[in-house]
């Protein structure tokens, strides 16, 4: 492995930062978060400015969200990973069958991103949207995707003894109830969050598999409680499993047996 390069390295440390919050920030505010001396901030913030990655905010002087090029460059990312193009398209034919919300979401560290959104045609439905990110215990597609690490990649982001974030009420806040749960989830192969990351929604979520087998992403039916049941669970369930089966397929996995 080459050398990294600490110019760069520092650069996108800042970009990285405004992932965060409310998508804004100031070079002191970088300064102090990053540790970083203020003329170097000053000096890379100027760059990636002058490169368009940053702009100031209207009407703030001194403070700076993302530019065009990140959104650029996110795009043809999106346009080039067959997972989210064909998500996108597997989770539009599951919510017209159902009719409620349909996520499809990868793992990162410890948490989820959701990479491709399709909305129920209800009045009452989920606020997200793509390229959110959640805490994965607290999200049915992040406890499918935390059921299929090994013990050690699961330690690694999420360590034993470490109290976990709440959202909700609900949320589970101890690693070693979690992990009960996750047991549960791979003997089940199905994921069910009940009011976790959102007080008044619940969700089910189905593993997607690539073509050497290894679970890539998760995608997830959520549902109002006004319309949730555990007869609409199961129905959801077995919905979220066909839907990621064919995400699945697409994308090269091959049943045993198929």
């Amino acid at each position: 492995m080459g050398r990294l390069v600490p110019a760069v390295t520092r650069a996108l440390d800042i970009l990285e930062l405004f992932l965060d919050g409310d998508g804004t920030l100031s070079a002191p505010e970088i300064t102090r978060k990053l540790g970083l001396p203020r003329t170097t901030v000053h000096e890379l913030v100027t760059t990636l400015a002058a490169r368009s990655y940053l702009v100031q905010v209207p009407d703030q002087p001194g403070r700076y969200r993302l530019g065009v090029r990140p959104y650029q460059l996110g795009s043809r990312y999106a346009e080039q990973l067959d997972l989210a193009a064909e998500g996108r398209q597997v989770a539009r034919s599951v919510a017209e069958t159902c009719d409620e919300t349909v996520h499809v979401a990868i793992l990162e560290g410890a948490d989820v991103i959701y990479i491709a959104k399709v909305d129920s045609t209800h009045a009452v439905r989920m606020v997200s949207a793509a390229g959110r990110r959640l805490p994965a215990h607290c999200t049915s597609v992040g406890k499918m995707l935390l059921a299929s690490l090994s013990e050690e990649a699961l330690a690694a982001r999420i360590p034993e003894g470490a109290p976990l974030i709440a959202m909700t009420d609900n949320s589970i806040t101890s690693p070693e109830e979690l992990r009960r749960h996750l047991a549960v989830i791979r003997e089940r192969g199905i994921a069910v969050e009940q009011r976790e990351s959102n007080p008044d929604v619940s969700c089910v979520a189905a593993p997607v598999r690539d073509s050497a087998g290894q679970v890539v992403a998760a995608l997830s039916i959520s549902v109002p409680m006004i319309r949730w049941s555990e007869e609409r669970q199961e129905e959801l369930a077995e919905l979220a499993a066909k839907g990621a089966g064919e995400l699945s397929a697409r994308l090269g996995h091959r049943r045993r047996g198929a």
